[in-house]
């Protein structure tokens, strides 16, 4: 149906039916004049367009200009919210127009020491400011023309690991209670180790589960034992099955010279966290700055513990974020500050002792499993060889035995090569056995009716001393007594060397 609007009425095909051609062509007009007025503002707008656009091109060259770098560097001091109504209004000619403008004013302090008050913000929008932060500002007007990153030091930044570790959970072996393998049921199916993922992955992949329950998640996880169980390892493997960012320190790295200086180091590791949360922090060797306080006139001691209270003040103080996870490891737990063993900062225990026999089997079919290993290997005889042996020490016998296979220029590791890689491991620790034991003890004179035998293949696989004397046993039951009524010198050193053991 035709519709014609004239002087906004609407007339229906009957309407015009019933009009007359004087009446139509009044109404032609009427809409030829419209059209003509509609064409008029049209034209009028399309100026007004193309003014605006001049004008943008204009201010943006003038921006353009004026964003010439380089940019003096400003941090903002405060934001202050601006309400001319408040005040009176000034009379007479002369008003200043920047205190009768409406909105947010900034406070910043320029690189050159020199505080400003800008009415005028510039190119940046006011409610992006906070306090603290870095932005770049005309060295002429002051006006702020970009936001800076964040200043972190060097040496943070390059604790972060930009290549995602490779290690999953079958690389681990040996654990039985910290490798547990659990199924969880979810949107997908993995594999977790549920001692260390309960506490760190969990509350990443799956925060709804403890919202749902109400349960806060752990903020941190110590794993301690002895050198070579695969504390590290663990930690690899737990930032791989997350898509966190992973920053890896050494407790050694915390430890500077100048007053504050390792403070600050963990105040701008935790803050670049923050800002790229969620985030992991694995502390290796925690106790290089965690040890029990005690009074010392020492500076570099009193260092330290700074350092440490900084650390526990970011694991639960007023800036504490849930969305960072800290996993410490130690080899010696025993001489931590008990405030940083609390619940409430490193909730979680986890100890790695020896692995069993059935695990040293279990770590060395994972070290050769990549190997070109004989059928006739078995794992179970080696894992019963390798008595007190260690994840570390397995990997050594794997790869000795491996060399061994490559020297004979045979295609299969067999049996006989793992065996020879165990005493090759066996000579390693047997040449640090006599640097720090048997070496001392060559300056003494031996007890009555001892006969010095010659270096054996195996080290000392058992130690016992007395007030009189040292002995040392080998796998084989051969003892070894050396009598320690000796004199001078020789004697402190061998008494020096079987503690240091």
């Amino acid at each position: 149906m035709a519709n014609v609007m004239v002087e906004d009425t609407t007339f229906e095909d009957d309407q015009l039916a019933a009009m007359t051609i004087e009446d139509i062509v009044r109404a032609t007009r009427l809409l030829d004049n419209e059209i003509r007025i509609l064409k008029e503002e049209m034209s009028r707008t399309n100026l007004e367009l193309d003014s605006y656009k001049e004008k943008i091109k204009e201010n943006q060259e003038k921006i353009k200009l004026n964003k010439q770098l380089p940019y003096l560097v400003g941090n903002i001091v405060e934001i202050l919210e601006m309400n001319p109504e408040d005040e009176a209004e000034e009379d007479g000619a002369n008003i200043d127009l920047d205190s009768q403008r409406k909105g947010k004013c900034v406070v910043l302090k320029t690189s050159t020491r020199q505080t400003i008050f800008l009415p005028v913000v510039g190119l940046v929008d006011p409610d992006n400011l906070k306090p603290g932060d870095l932005v770049g500002v005309n060295k002429d007007s002051y006006l702020i023309l970009d936001t800076l990153p964040s200043e972190y030091d060097s040496r943070v930044k390059a604790m972060e690991v930009d290549e995602k570790p490779t290690e999953d959970y079958n690389d681990i072996g040996g654990l039985e209670k910290q490798a547990s393998f659990i199924l969880w049921t979810c949107s997908f199916e993995a594999f977790m180790i549920q001692e260390l993922v309960e506490a760190i992955v969990l509350p990443m992949t799956h925060k709804e589960r403890f919202q749902k329950l109400g349960v806060r998640p752990p903020k941190g996880v110590l794993l301690y034992g002895p050198p070579g169980t695969g504390k590290t390892l663990m930690a690899r493997a737990c930032a791989a099955q997350t898509n966190a960012t992973f920053l890896k320190l050494a407790g050694p790295q915390l430890v500077q010279m100048f007053i504050g200086d390792g403070a600050k180091l963990v105040r701008d590791a935790f803050q670049l966290a923050k800002e790229k949360s969620p985030c992991i922090i694995f502390i290796d060797e925690i106790d290089a700055i965690g040890t029990k306080r005690f009074d010392s006139e020492v500076s570099g001691d009193r260092e330290v513990q700074r350092t440490m209270l900084e650390l526990l003040n970011q694991l639960d103080g007023f800036s504490s974020d849930d969305r960072i996870k800290v996993i410490a490891a130690t080899n010696r737990a025993d001489i931590l500050d008990p405030a940083l063993m609390r619940s409430g900062r490193l909730d979680r225990k986890i100890e790695f002792p020896h692995p069993t026999e059935e695990a040293r089997a279990r770590i060395l079919q994972i070290h050769s499993r990549k190997m070109n290993v004989h059928p006739d290997v078995n794992f179970e005889e080696l894992a019963r060889s390798t008595d007190d042996f260690n994840g570390a020490q397995l990997k050594a016998v794997c790869v000795e035995a491996g060399m061994l296979a490559l020297r004979r220029d045979a295609t299969e590791v067999n049996h006989e090569d793992f065996n020879e890689g165990i005493i090759q491991a066996f000579s390693s620790e047997y040449l640090k056995f006599s640097e720090k034991i048997l070496h001392p003890f060559s300056r003494l004179s031996p007890s009555p009716g001892f006969k010095l035998l010659p270096e054996p293949r195996l080290p000392f696989r058992h130690l016992y001393r007395d007030d009189d004397a040292v002995t040392a046993r080998t796998t084989d039951d051969d003892a070894l007594s050396f009598d320690l009524q000796g004199n001078g010198e020789g004697t402190n050193d061998a008494a020096l060397s079987f503690d240091m053991l």
